[in-house]
């Protein structure tokens, strides 16, 4: 009898950590299909030296961004992870392009000081 009430108290245990473990792969194998998603973003009609083709970069790579981490979905939790996936593709790209008036103008647009973005040529 000592030996039952034993396995009847760690039961729920075991069954929360199978729940849990079942819950993590499950988690896990949806994620471990996924392609990172991209999209090229062309600016060779632009004149980056001017204001104007500054803004217009921006916009392409601001809207490229949203493309590539907005999903259909309307859930308030997905859209807060797109818009944070947005904003950390949007950072990326103008690191990778590398224009110091691009930069400037991102800072400048976003008040974001906190990220190191090198802008040096």
């Amino acid at each position: 009898m000592n030996s039952s009430v034993k396995i009847a108290k760690r039961l729920p245990l075991a069954f929360s950590a199978a729940m849990l473990l079942a819950c993590v792969w499950t988690v896990s194998t949806a994620f471990a299909g996924e392609q990172i998603r991209s999209e090229t973003v062309k600016f060779h009609d632009l004149n980056v030296n001017t204001s104007e083709g500054v803004q217009a970069l921006y916009g392409r790579i601001h809207a490229a961004a949203w493309h590539v981490c907005v999903t259909s979905s309307n859930d308030p939790i997905y859209l807060n992870g797109a818009r944070d996936c947005a904003k950390k593709a949007e950072a990326k790209a103008i690191e990778t392009v590398n224009l110091p008036q691009l930069t400037a103008f991102y800072r400048m647009k976003t008040g974001d000081r906190a990220q190191p973005l090198s802008a040096n040529r």
